[in-house]
């Protein structure tokens, strides 16, 4: 979605300077976030963060010390049933029967939203693409397969607002893929969507916009591909001899990163060798810098670029904290 489609859609939910207290300490200290009609909404943070916290406190299942919660312009604490008829959510693990197959299952939630009829049960199944085992009981089912019960469940009525906690949790790549492509699908259609989760992977590609949240603060809300882009570039350098390539770089003005592991996604990290040399350079002064390194004797076997990613800007960030 383009800056300029998303500022024209309705805000489904508004989220201004939410605080939360227990005892003397500030769980959440100053939460402030929108999410537009159509939008997929990353929620990201390390451990004790306070992702849970906040989500409990969008759906009304803890009451906010200070703040307000607006869902379609009503306030979750002043008017939550009008609030929350406007939200589908899996808070945790969906909550299925696994006696009962999926078509009974959604048949008794159905049951707690006014008008919803079996048309609307079959075109839930539809969306989450479980047509071929709707009517087998669930405890034949995969994690994936009762992930994509649980969402239809959270869809049956209609929501402009889906809020998934973990969505991912458990689920193999080809679950993660099939799951990715029908949550685009949804805000395709309009629906917002908040998804809280811990593989910045799979949210860089899923996500319009994200918020990063540490020790119950919010510390960046922006699209991805703006917050990655404004993200240090990384440059590895295979260089022989290495401690004479380290002096030209400097003296070339080049900042070197002292802990590689720190800023970089594992996997490539341990790629590093002896003649590892990671910088902070921009992309065009790489042809201007490798020549002189050849002139002085300086052997380059190669030069990488590392495409800024979402886990470098949450490292730096959250100054390496681990991820739930």
């Amino acid at each position: 979605m383009s800056q300029e489609d998303r500022s024209e859609r309705e805000i489904v939910l508004h989220v201004e300077h939410l605080r939360k207290r227990i005892g003397k300490k500030w769980l959440i200290d100053d939460v402030t976030f929108d999410i537009r009609a159509g939008e997929i909404f990353g929620f990201l943070g390390p451990n004790g963060a306070g992702k849970t916290t906040t989500i409990r406190m969008l759906v009304d299942l803890i009451k906010p010390t200070e703040g307000k919660v607006r869902i379609c312009g009503y306030d979750v604490n002043r008017d939550p049933e009008r609030a929350l008829a406007y939200v589908g959510s899996i808070v945790e693990n969906p909550e299925v029967y696994s006696y009962l197959t999926g078509y009974e299952n959604l048949q008794h939630f159905a049951r707690m939203h006014p008008g919803v009829d079996d048309q609307r049960i079959q075109e839930v199944v539809g969306i989450v693409r479980l047509d071929q085992r709707i009517h087998d009981k669930v405890r034949t089912y995969s994690l994936g397969m009762r992930q994509r019960l649980g969402i239809a469940q959270a869809l049956l009525g209609r929501p402009k607002l889906l809020i998934l906690d973990e969505p991912t949790n458990g689920l193999d790549p080809k679950g993660i893929k099939e799951l990715r492509a029908f949550v685009r699908g949804l805000a395709e259609e309009g629906m917002a969507v908040f998804v809280s989760s811990h593989l910045l992977s799979e949210i860089q590609l899923l996500c319009d916009r994200v918020a990063i949240i540490s020790r119950g603060r919010v510390l960046a809300v922006g699209g991805v591909q703006e917050l990655v882009s404004n993200n240090a570039n990384y440059v590895i350098w295979q260089l022989s001899p290495r401690p004479l390539g380290v002096q030209l770089l400097l003296q070339e003005g080049v900042k070197l990163v002292d802990d590689p592991h720190a800023v970089l996604d594992d996997t490539i990290a341990a790629g590093l060798t002896e003649d590892s040399v990671v910088t902070q350079v921009s992309s065009e002064r790489i042809s201007t810098i490798i020549p002189k390194l050849v002139s002085a004797g300086v052997e380059v076997k190669d030069v990488h670029k590392i495409n800024p990613t979402l886990e470098q800007l949450f490292l730096e960030m959250t100054e390496g904290e681990s991820i739930e």
